[in-house]
């Protein structure tokens, strides 16, 4: 008896380690394949070649990059340096050429220490941005003209966000260790190419994604150290630790969250540091600039202002957006601990980026970036990964054309302001379905993509498989037995109340 229950345990071991095919259970995917020869057959021989999925999935996103390069063409041919509204018509616009002498990389000042001539004093970027910004300085040359250096220094910068591009999907590949061919919803994602070099973004993502990477090992000391990394070159990374302290919470996993957290901490203050001691008013510039900018591109509230008579103060709307935040977080803690099972790591993270995006007074067209890849291990599927680029790539050519319109006089060539509501309303529609989508999954894991295929929490690390020891609500109470769940996929144990757990 003890024999046969072994050779079941190797079965389901040996089981469990088999790739997921997304050919056999994603319609999209498999209609797709069709343009490669149709859907993985089952005898094929995985991982026998060079041809690894990681390696693919890295060419297939360096490929796609190098067309968003392409893309930018008509800019780096004469349009960011000729005519106001050019740049916007051809939907090419990058921040990047504008910045090397706006900011002073031209003339060698000191990001930070040294005080800009115009109206932005001090460089807006945070510590690491910065840095990133002007190692890259350092490879342009600094002879010719402005426009030849500027060119330069854009494909300086584009070089280094590559090497961030192609980090970000061979992490997010290798984070699901069962389904690397997720990676591939990063790589291929349009959005993303047409986006990744409009600004120093990709820096941010690639450490967070390395960071989701680390956490998925095991290795909570490095995931804190990668997030602290990628906070101080942009804000929103550490809103990540709300989700896994709550997640931590309900299993039990104090420790590890604790590593996490005093490791994001110390690599934040060890970059920060210096600056702030020594620079403080040219450190300080990216949080002030933050709280005194004024309602922006992209946002629900540039709608309302624009369609207001008497449009709400910039300190009203940080308050509203702050408040509307927090109502955010709390629902995500709520959902953290009544969840009937407990939320993958990966889904939470996804939703409380997505509900900083959607409050935020500003939504610039690259902050899809930081989506991507938490979407794709949120939820991998096709469909709806899909819908929602495409609402991201109708607001991208929607924001330049706006542009177009604005700055081209009398002529107004472009899309008129209510046009660009509408694609204001689309991006925001789009974000939201995805959000409702992985909100149901929470509460229907027979519906999560990742669940259905029997794994419980890939990207959760010691949290995957883990006891539940507090939880809230209906989930607190005994759960029903498998047969009255509406579940036709593969049966998977999960973490139940331990004899300490608490319930309201």
């Amino acid at each position: 008896m003890c024999g046969m229950a072994s050779a079941e345990s190797t079965q389901a071991s040996v089981h469990e380690r088999e790739p997921v095919r997304p050919t056999t259970e994603d319609e999209v995917a498999a209609a797709g394949s069709e343009l490669i020869g149709g859907p993985l057959g089952r005898r094929a021989l995985l991982g026998s070649s060079w041809w690894s999925p990681v390696r693919v999935i890295a060419l297939v996103a360096i490929g796609m990059f190098a067309l968003g390069l392409v893309q930018k063409a008509p800019c780096y041919d004469g349009a960011w340096f000729f005519g106001a509204s050019s740049q916007y018509t051809h939907a090419c616009y990058s921040d990047i050429p504008h910045l090397y002498q706006g900011r002073g990389f031209a003339d060698g000042l000191v990001p930070y220490f040294d005080r800009l001539p115009g109206d932005m004093q001090y460089l807006e970027y945070p510590v690491l941005t910065g840095v990133f910004m002007e190692v890259a300085s350092w490879l342009t040359p600094g002879s010719g003209t402005i426009q030849y250096q500027e060119q330069w220094y854009w494909m300086v910068n584009a070089g280094m966000l590559m090497v961030c591009a192609a980090v970000i999907v061979v992490c997010v590949t290798r984070t699901h260790a069962r389904r690397p061919w997720d990676g591939l919803l990063v790589a291929l994602a349009p959005a993303a190419a047409l986006t990744a070099t409009i600004n120093w973004d990709l820096l941010a993502v690639a450490l967070t994604a390395a960071a989701m990477l680390m956490w998925s090992r095991g290795r909570s000391l490095a995931f804190g150290v990668l997030l602290g990394l990628a906070t101080a070159a942009k804000l929103y990374p550490f809103l990540l630790l709300g989700p896994l302290m709550v997640l931590c919470w309900r299993a039990g996993r104090w420790r590890e969250f604790g590593k996490a957290l005093g490791g994001a901490i110390v690599a934040w203050v060890v970059v920060n540091g210096p600056v702030m001691l020594f620079a403080f008013e040219g450190w300080s510039k990216f949080y002030t600039f933050s709280q005194e900018r004024g309602v922006d591109f992209g946002s629900f509230w540039l709608i309302m202002a624009q369609n207001s008579d008497d449009p709400l103060s910039t300190d009203t709307v940080n308050t509203l957006a702050t408040l509307l935040m927090l109502v955010c977080c709390a629902a995500v803690a709520a959902l953290a601990l009544i969840a009937p099972r407990r939320p993958r790591f990966a889904q939470l993270a996804f939703l409380i980026v997505a509900a900083f995006i959607l409050t935020n007074k500003v939504y610039s067209p690259q902050y899809v970036l930081w989506l991507v890849p938490l979407a794709a291990l949120a939820r991998p599927k096709w469909r709806d990964f899909l819908i929602w680029q495409a609402c991201e790539v109708a607001y991208f050519l929607g924001i330049w054309l706006y542009l177009a319109y604005t700055t081209s006089g009398d002529a107004h060539k472009g899309l008129p302001t209510d046009g660009y509501h509408w694609a204001i309303a689309l991006h925001l529609l789009g974000t939201l379905y995805l959000c409702v989508m992985v909100v149901r999954d929470i509460f229907m894991p027979d519906r999560d993509p990742v669940r259905r295929s029997g794994d419980d929490d890939p990207s959760g690390g010691v949290l995957d498989g883990a006891e539940d020891v507090f939880v809230l609500g209906p989930a607190a109470r005994p759960r029903r037995h498998m047969a009255d769940a509406r579940f036709d996929g593969p049966a998977v144990e999960w973490g139940r109340p331990g004899p300490t757990g608490g319930s309201l």
